[in-house]
C-alpha cells in the first residue's frame, strides 16, 4: 500500500499543483512584475521600472502621506486588536472549561458572530452605532478616531468567538495529570495559571496571535461597509487604500500594484518575526 501511494502520489498532486499555479504562483509573480508597469488591464503595460514606487510618496511634487498614514493606523488598530481579541477570548475560554452549566451553549453563543459576513456584519453595526451616536450630534465618521474604535468593536465581535474555540482546544489539550501534580505541590490557581496554563498554550498562543495579526492587516470588507474610509480617508485601513488607489482614478493601477508589494513585504516581515518570537517562548 505504502508503495502505490508513493508511486501515484505525484499523479494525485497534479490537479492540486496546476490549480495551485494558475491561481496563486503565477498571478503572484506576475503582479509583482506589474508594481514596475504602467496599465490599465493586465495584458496593456509599459514599462516605467520604480517610477510607481516614487509615486507612492510624491505627486505632482508634493508629499503624499495618506500612504504612511494608513501604515501607522493599520499597525494601531491590529496591535489594539489583537490585544483585546486574545486577552478576552482566553478568558472566555477559561471560564467555559470550568464545567459551568450551559458551556455549549455559550460556546454557540460566542461563535456565532464569526459565521456572519464582514459586509453584512457591518452594515448592522453602522446602523447600531449611529442610532446611538445621533444623540450626540455625531456618526461613526465624524472623526478617525471614532471611526477607529467602531471597527475595533466589530472586529472584536467577531473574531473573540473563533479564537474562544482555539484556546478551548489548548486547554482541553493540557493533561490532566500535570494539572493535578501542580495542585498536590500546592499551587493556587494563580500560579497554576501562570506556571501551567500558559506555558503549556504556547503554541495556541502563537497561532491565535498570528491569525489576529495577519486578520488585522488584511482587513478590508469591514473597513470599506463601515466607514468607507471617511472622514477624508483618515480611516483607511491599507487594504483599503490600495483598493482606493488602483479603482479611484484612471492611470493609478500599477501604484496600487506597487503598494501591494510593499504591503507584502511589511505583514511577511512581521509575521515572520511574531511566528519567531512567539516559538521561542513554547515549551519543547
Amino acid at each position: 500500500m505504502q508503495k502505490s501511494i508513493k508511486k501515484y502520489f505525484p499523479l494525485f498532486m497534479l490537479p492540486t499543483a496546476i490549480a495551485f499555479l494558475i491561481g496563486f504562483i503565477i498571478p503572484f509573480f506576475y503582479g509583482i512584475f506589474l508594481s514596475f508597469c504602467k496599465f490599465t488591464t493586465v495584458t496593456d503595460w509599459k514599462w516605467v521600472g520604480f517610477k510607481n514606487y516614487s509615486r507612492i510618496f510624491v505627486v505632482n511634487g508634493k508629499v503624499d502621506t495618506t500612504f504612511l498614514h494608513s501604515i501607522w493606523y493599520t499597525s494601531l488598530f491590529t496591535v489594539v486588536t489583537v490585544v483585546i481579541i486574545n486577552v478576552v477570548a482566553f478568558a472566555i475560554a477559561l471560564a467555559l472549561t470550568k464545567g459551568i452549566r450551559g458551556t455549549n451553549f455559550f460556546r454557540t453563543a460566542f461563535f456565532l458572530p464569526n459565521l456572519i459576513g464582514g459586509i453584512v456584519l457591518s452594515y448592522i453595526w453602522m446602523m447600531i452605532f449611529n442610532a446611538v451616536l445621533q444623540n450626540y450630534r455625531m456618526t461613526i465618521t465624524t472623526s478617525q478616531w471614532s471611526a477607529f474604535w467602531s471597527l475595533v468593536i466589530v472586529v472584536c465581535w467577531q473574531q473573540i468567538g473563533y479564537m474562544m474555540v482555539i484556546y478551548i482546544a489548548g486547554i482541553q489539550n493540557i493533561s490532566p495529570d500535570l494539572i493535578e501534580a501542580a495542585e498536590i505541590d500546592g499551587a493556587n490557581s494563580r500560579q497554576l495559571l501562570r506556571y501551567v496554563t500558559l506555558p503549556m498554550l504556547a503554541p495556541t498562543i502563537t497561532i491565535c496571535t498570528f491569525l489576529t495579526l495577519t486578520n488585522g492587516f488584511k482587513l478590508f470588507d469591514q473597513n470599506l461597509a463601515l466607514t468607507g474610509g471617511n472622514p477624508n480617508h483618515l480611516s483607511e485601513l491599507l487594504a483599503l487604500n490600495i483598493y482606493t488607489t488602483m479603482y479611484g482614478s484612471t492611470g493609478w493601477q500599477g501604484v496600487g500594484q506597487a503598494k501591494a508589494v510593499i504591503f507584502f513585504i511589511l505583514v511577511g516581515v512581521i509575521s515572520l518575526i511574531q511566528n519567531k518570537m512567539s516559538r521561542s517562548k513554547e515549551v519543547a
